[in-house]
C-alpha cells in the first residue's frame, strides 16, 4: 500500500509499505477515505518534536471503513464507517474510565508512565504508525473507533479525528463560561475551531491573533474580532478593547512553531532570545530553503497568552509544546494569579458529542476544509502547509 512515511528530519516520502495485519485481539484493520494533513505532522518533519524512528508512517487524523477485526472486538463489522481519534486509548483503564483517555495505561507501548500514545508520532508516544496511508491498524477498536452516522459524510466527519475535539478541548481548558471574553491566538483551522468552541461554550466576546489575511478573515465569517500582529501590537490592542482590563480566557492554539511579528509596533527586539530558543528547541533541524522551517519565536505565543489575559484569568494552551521546553513566563503568570490547563486532549471523550453537533447542522467543519489532494500529491501538500502559504487552512487527502 502507498503511504506518507517519516525518513528524517526534513524528509518524508510516498512509500510503498507492506499492508498492516492484526497483531492483537482487540486491533482492527480499518481501510482509510480521508486522512489530512495537521500542524503537529509539521513539527515532526521540522524537528521541533523529537525522536521520530525512521519508517514510521505519518498521520493522525481519518476515516474510514473496517476491513477485518480482531476476536475481541464485538461492536464493529467489516462494511462499518468510522472516525478514528487521534490518541489511542484501551477503554477500561482508570484513566479512560474518568475521561483522560490521552493518558490511558495501556495503550503506550512505553508502559503506564510514558503518557499519551497517538498515531505516527514518536517513539515516545509509543511509534505507533498512521493514517495518512491506504490502510491502518487500529489497536483496541472498541475504544479507539466511533461510528459514523449514514447523515454525515466522510469530509464532514475528518476534522473529528482530531481537529474539532482538541479545539473544543482547548476551550474546556481556558475554562470558558457564559459572557467570557475570549482570545483565541492563532487562526488555523485549531484556533478556527476554537473560536466556535468558544461561542458554543458561551463566550460573549471573542477575539483572533494571526499573522496571515486569509485565516484572519476566516476567523471574520465567525465574528471573532481579529489582530494582525504583523500590523498591531496584540497585546496593546487586546487590553484597549477590553478596557484596559485584559480578557478572561486565552486558548494558545499555536505551540512551539509561533512565528514572531516582521513588521508593525509587535516587531521584536527579542530577536536573540528566541534564536536561542529555536537552537535549544530543534537542534536538528535541516531547513530546505523555505522548507522546514521551525517557527522563530518558540514562547511568544506563550507570553502573548499571559500578558493579554486578566488578572486572576485562565489560559487553555492545546498548541504543541515538546518535552524540554522552557520558555513558559511562570514568573508574569503567577503575579496575576493565573490559571493554566494544558495537554494533549482526550478525543475520545469529546468526539460522541461533538459528532452530534455535525449530525444536527449545528456545525459544519466543511468550511474549514480549504484544499483537497490526491495522495499522490501528498509530499506537495506539505510543502505548502508549511511554507503557510495563503489559503491553506486544512488539507484532506482523499485517499480512497
Amino acid at each position: 500500500m502507498k503511504a506518507v512515511v517519516w525518513h528524517g528530519t526534513g524528509d518524508i516520502r510516498l512509500d510503498e509499505v507492506p499492508d498492516p495485519k492484526i497483531l492483537e485481539p482487540s486491533d482492527a484493520i480499518v481501510r482509510i477515505t480521508r486522512s489530512a494533513i495537521c500542524g503537529t505532522d509539521l513539527h515532526l518533519v521540522r524537528g521541533t518534536m523529537p525522536g521520530m524512528a525512521e519508517g514510521t508512517v505519518l498521520g493522525h487524523e481519518a476515516v474510514g471503513v473496517v476491513e477485518e477485526v480482531g476476536p475481541a472486538v464485538r461492536g464493529f463489522s467489516p462494511g462499518d464507517r468510522v472516525v478514528i481519534p487521534s490518541t489511542v486509548s484501551c477503554g477500561t483503564c482508570s484513566y479512560c474510565r474518568a475521561g483522560y483517555h490521552a493518558q490511558c495505561d495501556r495503550a503506550n507501548p512505553n508502559g503506564p508512565s510514558a503518557g499519551t500514545c497517538f498515531f505516527g508520532g514518536p517513539e515516545a508516544t509509543g511509534s505507533v504508525d498512521g493514517l495518512q496511508a491506504e490502510y491502518a491498524r487500529v489497536p483496541f477498536a472498541m475504544t479507539s473507533l466511533v461510528r459514523i452516522p449514514d447523515a454525515v459524510s466522510d469530509d464532514r466527519a475528518i476534522l473529528l479525528s482530531d481537529i474539532f475535539p482538541t479545539a473544543w478541548f482547548g476551550a474546556r481548558l481556558a475554562e470558558v463560561s457564559r459572557g467570557d471574553s475570549v482570545l483565541v491566538l492563532g487562526a488555523g483551522v485549531v484556533g478556527q475551531f476554537a473560536i466556535a468552541s468558544a461561542k458554543r461554550q458561551g463566550a460573549g466576546r471573542v477575539f483572533a491573533v494571526d499573522g496571515i489575511a486569509s485565516r484572519l478573515d476566516k476567523a471574520r465569517e465567525q465574528n471573532a474580532e481579529t489582530v494582525n500582529f504583523n500590523e498591531d501590537d496584540p497585546v496593546a490592542l487586546v487590553r484597549e478593547l477590553t478596557g484596559g482590563i485584559g480578557v478572561d480566557r486565552v486558548i494558545d492554539a499555536v505551540g512551539v512553531d509561533a512565528e514572531r511579528p516582521k513588521t508593525g509596533p509587535a516587531a521584536s527586539v527579542d530577536t536573540d532570545k528566541f534564536e536561542q530558543e529555536r537552537a535549544e528547541v530543534a537542534p536538528d533541524a535541516v531547513p530546505d530553503g523555505d522548507l522546514w522551517v521551525p517557527g522563530d519565536a518558540p514562547s511568544q505565543a506563550a507570553r502573548w497568552a499571559v500578558d493579554a489575559v486578566a488578572k486572576a484569568g485562565s489560559i487553555g494552551v492545546i498548541g504543541v509544546y515538546p518535552p524540554g521546553f522552557e520558555g513558559f513566563p511562570f514568573g508574569t503568570a503567577m503575579n496575576k494569579n493565573l490559571t493554566i490547563h494544558m495537554g494533549n486532549c482526550n478525543h475520545r471523550r469529546y468526539l460522541p458529542e461533538l459528532l452530534d453537533l455535525v449530525r444536527t447542522d449545528v456545525v459544519d467543519p466543511t468550511a474549514f476544509i480549504t484544499r483537497r489532494e490526491e495522495p499522490t500529491a501528498a509530499i506537495e501538500a506539505y510543502e505548502s502547509f508549511d511554507r503557510r502559504e495563503d489559503g491553506w487552512l486544512k488539507t484532506v487527502l482523499e485517499a480512497a
